[in-house]
Parts: structure tokens; C-alpha cells; sequence
């Protein structure tokens, strides 16, 4: 896909030769003649590039081309063109990423515009990268301390094991031949104190 740029500057020879030297070098290029235009086509256009000039049919025209082209929702890379430099401090305060000088060798002029660019669309690639969340803990993740306690409840809660069923019939046979044992034995010792009351 093209990038697209728009240029804004009043001077219509400045115009024309910048766009055959940008569309030459493949990018896909629109024009205004004035700042009102270029805010316009702001607008209603969307611009990985912005190049204005600073003085068109107002002083201020291209700081208002800048202003609108920062407050795009598709956030351009903006570039101030003009023939009488200013400080770094003055044109970065103005909301440009780039001042460019005119006149420019067209060479420098499209490593200038590459590398602003380049620069450009990875601030904006990092800034649209959401932040880091952290991670939900998993079901699986519980602490085995936690596990081991779970099971722990769970088993004193449970009631004791039934003994096995022939342990306890065993037992309940042995209960009875003491018990039959124990009553042979006091009818044996009763026996000979009934003959020798007959007696």
C-alpha cells in the first residue's frame, strides 16, 4: 500500500515539482494551495504525512495546518516547510515533528521524509501496543498445600470404615460360644448342689 502525503504550500511551482518527485519515488501524493485547503482536506482525508509551508495567505496558516493535523484521529507525521529556518525549540513548540529548508537536493529532501516516517509509524505501532495484564491464575495452579488440606477435611469429615462383614461375624460367633460356655459351666456347678439336696 502507497503512502499517502499531503502537501500544503501557496507557491504552485513548489507544488508541482515536490509531488512528480515524491510519486516518482512511490508515494501516492495530494495538494493544497492554501492553509484553509489543507485543513480541509484534513478533514476529510487520511495522511500518513503532512508537509505545509508556515506563510501562505495568513502568517499563522501553517501553524493551523499543523494544529489540525495533530488533532486527526489517524495521527500524521507533520513536517514544516519553509524557506526562512527557525529554532528547533520554535517548530517542535509548533507541533512538527520535522522542519524542512527550501530549496532541498530532492535526495536528502526523501531521506529526510524516510526517515521521519520510519520513525513516525514506530512510536505509533509502540503506543498502540496495549499494556501488559496479568495473567489469571489457572484451576490446575492451585498449591498442592492447598490441595493436600481440601482432601484432609474431606476425609475427616467421611465416617470410619465399616469393618469387614466376616471379621464381625467372627467375632459375633465367639461372643456366643463364651457366653454358651459360661452358662454349660454354671448349670454343670448347680448340678451336684440339687442331688445332694435330695440327698
Amino acid at each position: 500500500m502507497k503512502r499517502s502525503i499531503l502537501l500544503v504550500d501557496d507557491e504552485v511551482a513548489v507544488l508541482l515539482t515536490l509531488k512528480a518527485v515524491l510519486e516518482i519515488n512511490g508515494f501516492d501524493v495530494d495538494t493544497a494551495a492554501s492553509g484553509r485547503e489543507g485543513r480541509i482536506k484534513l478533514r476529510s482525508h487520511q495522511y500518513h504525512m503532512v508537509i505545509t509551508d508556515m506563510r501562505m495567505e495568513s502568517d499563522a496558516a501553517g501553524i493551523e495546518v499543523i494544529a489540525a493535523a495533530r488533532r486527526a484521529s489517524y495521527h500524521p507525521a507533520v513536517a514544516l516547510l519553509t524557506a526562512f529556518p527557525v529554532a528547533e525549540e520554535d517548530w517542535q513548540a509548533l507541533g512538527a515533528h520535522k522542519m524542512l529548508v527550501k530549496p532541498m537536493h530532492t535526495r536528502i529532501l526523501l531521506q529526510q521524509i524516510e526517515k521521519m516516517l520510519a520513525v513516525h509509524e514506530a512510536e505509533l505501532s509502540i503506543r498502540s501496543v496495549p499494556p501488559p495484564t496479568p495473567a489469571a491464575p489457572s484451576k490446575a495452579a492451585k498449591p498442592a498445600s492447598a490441595k493436600s488440606s481440601k482432601s484432609s477435611r474431606s476425609a475427616a469429615k467421611q465416617p470410619a470404615a465399616k469393618k469387614p462383614l466376616a471379621r464381625r461375624t467372627a467375632k459375633k460367633i465367639a461372643a456366643k460360644k463364651s457366653r454358651a460356655k459360661k452358662s454349660s459351666a454354671k448349670k454343670s456347678a448347680a448340678k451336684p448342689t440339687a442331688k445332694a439336696a435330695k440327698r
